[in-house]
């Protein structure tokens, strides 16, 4: 959908009704896809909780595909760019695939706006050099290390508190730390990896964490944690909404609906609107 909706909006230049009706088929058809696997069945559910209403969930997409919402984002951000003249529309659909289903950060990230690597992806002849490799191959240890031996060992403490019955504060505390430092070593051993291995292909991914927790204040804290999410809300929904340009009224609004859009693209639940509420 968005490698066609791409060359129809670059080939429709002249015709601004046209551009819009092919955005508007890419975004319908992304985020139809994504609502329906991932949240169809939450808007069911809570429909019945609210409404008293018995509708049947939609049985098989219990299972999310495999890295639907990065890929969604990613496919996006291409056909927005392409919309509005940022970058020229990938004819070569195999270069296009591999944007979209490079398997390095697929599955979590980090996410790659096609600005980002399209002239990376045309580079055919003496793309790699032993440097390039050498620092993929020691950014993807150290990812690889924060995966199994600090990430993969707090698990074991965290799963041991959930089968616990153990409530003391000390304990309580421990689970606490160990969580925080658990879902952060995970999430970035696994960017790490897929920036290193991106770089043995001479695909420069994104940076995507920055010492999250040295952070001081919420603000700073979402400039150094999952860095490409933010920069991807920022670009594509609070700039276009307004920003901080109409007011202090109007940009609390804005960062209250960036948020609550962060936290349903986290999950599928109340818990995580809440999330994104707070934050």
């Amino acid at each position: 959908i968005n490698y066609v909706c791409g060359l129809a909006i670059e080939h429709f230049d002249a015709k601004p009704a046209l551009r819009k009706v092919f955005l508007l088929i890419a975004l319908i058809g992304s985020l139809g896809m994504l609502f329906y696997f991932k949240y169809a069945n939450f808007v069911l559910r809570s429909a019945n909780a609210l409404l008293g209403t018995a509708f049947a969930e939609i049985q098989g997409i219990g299972t999310l595909p495999l890295g639907i919402s990065f890929y969604t984002f990613q496919t996006l951000s291409y056909s927005i760019d392409v919309y509005r003249r940022d970058v020229k529309a990938e004819r070569n659909i195999i270069d296009f695939g591999a944007y979209v289903v490079m398997f390095p950060q697929l599955i979590a990230g980090p996410i790659v706006k096609y600005r980002d690597v399209s002239n990376q992806l045309h580079v055919y002849k003496h793309r790699y050099t032993l440097s390039q490799i050498e620092e993929g191959m020691t950014l993807f240890t150290f990812g690889l290390a924060k995966k199994v031996l600090l990430a993969n060992v707090l698990f074991e403490l965290i799963s041991t508190y959930k089968s616990s019955t153990e409530t003391s504060v000390l304990f309580v505390w421990l689970y606490a730390a160990a969580y925080v430092l658990h879902l952060y070593f995970d999430f970035s051993g696994y960017c790490d990896m897929a920036t290193g291995v991106g770089l043995m292909f001479n695909i420069k991914i994104p940076i995507n964490f920055n010492s999250p927790y040295k952070s001081l204040n919420i603000r700073e804290f979402w400039q150094r944690w999952h860095i490409t999410l933010s920069r991807f809300l920022t670009t594509y929904i609070y700039f276009p909404l307004g920003g901080s340009r109409k007011g202090m009224a109007r940009t609390c609004i804005n960062l209250m609906l960036v948020f609550l859009v962060s936290g349903l693209w986290h999950g599928a639940g109340w818990l995580f609107l809440l999330w994104g509420l707070m934050h």
